[in-house]
C-alpha cells in the first residue's frame, strides 16, 4: 500500500545544486546612466540590449542546453555562452513539475517552486540562481567569459552560411558554434482541437511552469479533472491528482487506449499491477479508451468513447506525447528524421559541421543500438553534456546509454535503459523484497535524493554474480513484484534492462547492452544484479 506520492521520479544531477528559486528576470544588476529627459516629454523605454556576437550560441533553455553550457565551461574555461529560450524562466529541470512539487505541504510551493527530496533535503528546480548567469549585455566584455540566458525570445530563422540567427524581433545574432536544443511541443488530439474554443480553453498540455501552476489553480478550484494518456506523465500527473484528492471532493479520471498503464513500456502483467497502485491512489481508471468526440454541453465537457462510454469532466489534461520542435530545419536546410521525428544528426550529435543538436529534438545514431530519439531527463542531461563536449573539440561518439526512472510511491520504482518496448519479448526474472529494496532506502543510503545515474558515471568492467547459493526459480508472483530484473530482447539479443526495485546496478545494465551478446540463460545473467541477496 502506498504511503506517500505515487510515481515520485528521483532528481537530477551533479549540475544542481542547492540554491533559491529563480525569478525570471536574469543576471547582475547594472545602474544605468542617468537620462535627461525634457519636462513634457514621455522617456522611452531603454531596449534591452543583445550581445551581437556569440561565440558559443545555444537554441532552448533546457536541461540540455544548461548540461551543455556547463560543459563547455568546463574544457573552455572562458567561454563565452548565450542561452536562447521563448520561456521566461532560467534553465530548469522539468520532472518535479509532474511530480515533487505536487506533494509539498508548503502552500507557497507554486511561488517557490522548491520541493523536498526522498531524503528529505529541499531544493529548487532551477539549476542555478540569477548570480551564476552573467547578463546578456555583458557576455561581450566580461573577463573570465561565463553563461548569460536571454529569456523570452525565440529563434525563428538560422542562416546557416552566414553562422547567424534572427529572432521573433528581427534582431540577428552571429555565432562560431550552435547548439539546437529545442525541445518538443506538448500533442494534442484532433478531436480536442476541433472540439472548440470552450472545450480548448479547459484543455491542458502539460510541459512548462505556467502549465504547472495553472493546473495547480484548476485542481482547487474543479470538481473533476480528466487525464488523456496512459504514459509516464499521464500516470504521473494521475497518482499526483489523485492523492490531492483524498483531502478534497475532486474526481479524478485517466483513460488510455492500452489495457494498463505503461502499457507501451511495461510487459502486461507488470502493467497491470502498475494499473492497480494508480487506482490505490484515487483515480479512476478507463482502460482500453479511444477518444472519439470531445464537446462542451451544460457546463461540462463530454468524452465520448468508440465504444459508447461517456465521460463528463470540467477540465482535460491531454498527456500523449511529444512533437519534437523542428520548425528551424526548413530554413537552416537540416534534414528531419521520417521515422522518428527530430533534427537527424550523426553518433557526434553533429548536423553540420558547426551546427550540434541534443535533447529531445535529436535523432541521432546510437552505435550500440541504431538511430533513435529519446524524451527523458537523463538522456537530455547525457547528450547535452555530450554536444558540449564536442563543441569544444572532444568528437566523441554517444555510446553512454541514458537512463530513465520512475517511483510508485516511496516502496516501489524502477530504473530503466536501453530500448524497453512492451512490443518485444521479454523474461522477467523476480525476487523477494526486503526492507532495504525501495526507492526511498536507496536515496536514503546514499544520502542523497538523486537518482540520475548518468551524473555518478557509475561504469562496470566485469559484473561478478553473487556469491549466494542459486535459488530455486522464481515462480510468477499474481498480486506482488518484490525485487526483480526485466530483460527485453531484439534478435535474441538484450536490448533494454528495467531494474524492478533493484537499485544502484545501472552500470551493470549498462555493460550488459554494451557488450551485446546472446545469453542462453537470462535467470544467469539476473544473478549479476545480485537480487537474491538480502
Amino acid at each position: 500500500m502506498l504511503t506517500e506520492a505515487a510515481l515520485v521520479a528521483r532528481s537530477v544531477s551533479e549540475e544542481a545544486v542547492e540554491q533559491p528559486s529563480a525569478p525570471a528576470l536574469i543576471g547582475k544588476s547594472f545602474a544605468a546612466e542617468p537620462a535627461t529627459v525634457a519636462p513634457a516629454e514621455v522617456p522611452a523605454p531603454t531596449p534591452v540590449e543583445f550581445p551581437s556576437h556569440a561565440p558559443y550560441l545555444l537554441i532552448g533553455g533546457g536541461t540540455a542546453s544548461f548540461a551543455a553550457a556547463r560543459s563547455i565551461r568546463a574544457r573552455d574555461p572562458g567561454a563565452r555562452v548565450l542561452i536562447i529560450t521563448d520561456e521566461p524562466d532560467l534553465p530548469y529541470m522539468r520532472p518535479p513539475l509532474s511530480k515533487e512539487l505536487w506533494f509539498s505541504d508548503d502552500p507557497s510551493v507554486v511561488d517557490t517552486l522548491r520541493f523536498k527530496q526522498w531524503n528529505g533535503k529541499e531544493r529548487s528546480i532551477y539549476f542555478q540562481p540569477p548570480s551564476f548567469y552573467v547578463s546578456p549585455q555583458d557576455l561581450e566584455k566580461v573577463e573570465n567569459g561565463g553563461v548569460a540566458v536571454l529569456t523570452g525570445k525565440k529563434v525563428v530563422h538560422m542562416d546557416v552560411r552566414g553562422n547567424k540567427v534572427t529572432l521573433s524581433d528581427d534582431t540577428e545574432i552571429s555565432y562560431d558554434k550552435c547548439l539546437i536544443a529545442t525541445g518538443g511541443i506538448p500533442r494534442n488530439l484532433q478531436v480536442i482541437e476541433r472540439a472548440g474554443e470552450e472545450v480548448t480553453k479547459r484543455t491542458t498540455l502539460f510541459r512548462k511552469v505556467e502549465d504547472f501552476k495553472a493546473l495547480d489553480k484548476v485542481s482547487r478550484d474543479t470538481k473533476s479533472i480528466t487525464i488523456i494518456g496512459g504514459g509516464f506523465l499521464g500516470s504521473e500527473l494521475a497518482c499526483a491528482l489523485g492523492r490531492r484528492s483524498a483531502d478534497s471532493d475532486l474526481e479524478v479520471i485517466q483513460m488510455f487506449p492500452e489495457k494498463g498503464n505503461m502499457g507501451k513500456v511495461l510487459p502486461e502483467y507488470l502493467s497491470n499491477w502498475t494499473t492497480a497502485k494508480v487506482k490505490s491512489e484515487g483515480v479512476a481508471v478507463i482502460t482500453e479508451a479511444l477518444v472519439k468526440a470531445v464537446s462542451f454541453k451544460d457546463g461540462k465537457v463530454e468524452i465520448k468513447l468508440k465504444d459508447g462510454r461517456v465521460v463528463k469532466t470540467d477540465h482535460i489534461v491531454a498527456a500523449v506525447g511529444l512533437e519534437p520542435s523542428v520548425e528551424l530545419a526548413k530554413s537552416a536546410g537540416l534534414e528531419v528524421d521520417s521515422d522518428f521525428g527530430g533534427f537527424r544528426v550523426n553518433a557526434e550529435l553533429q548536423a553540420r559541421s558547426n551546427i550540434w543538436v541534443a535533447g529531445d529534438a535529436a535523432c541521432f545514431y546510437d552505435i550500440r543500438l541504431g538511430r533513435r530519439r529519446v524524451e527523458h531527463h537523463d538522456h537530455a542531461v547525457v547528450s547535452g553534456r555530450l554536444a558540449g563536449e564536442n563543441m569544444t573539440g572532444a568528437n566523441k561518439p554517444y555510446w553512454h546509454q541514458s537512463m530513465f526512472w520512475s517511483d510508485l510511491g516511496p516502496d516501489v520504482g524502477y530504473e530503466a535503459i536501453g530500448i524497453v518496448d512492451s512490443s518485444l519479448p521479454t523474461v522477467g526474472v523476480f525476487a523477494k523484497a526486503t526492507a532495504k529494496d525501495t526507492p526511498k532506502a536507496a536515496t536514503e543510503k546514499s544520502g542523497t535524493g538523486i537518482r540520475s545515474e548518468s551524473e555518478t558515471e557509475g561504469t562496470a568492467n566485469s559484473p561478478v554474480a553473487s556469491s549466494t547459493p542459486e535459488p530455486p526459480p522464481v515462480p510468477e508472483q499474481k498480486d506482488n513484484y518484490g525485487k526483480g530484473v526485466i530483460f527485453y530482447l531484439r534478435d535474441k539479443v538484450v536490448v533494454g534492462i528495467i531494474l524492478w526495485n533493484v537499485f544502484n546496478r545501472m552500470p551493470v545494465a549498462r555493460k550488459i547492452i554494451k557488450d551485446g551478446e546472446e545469453h542462453a540463460d537470462l535467470n544467469e545473467v539476473a544473478k549479476l544484479f545480485n537480487i537474491h541477496d538480502d
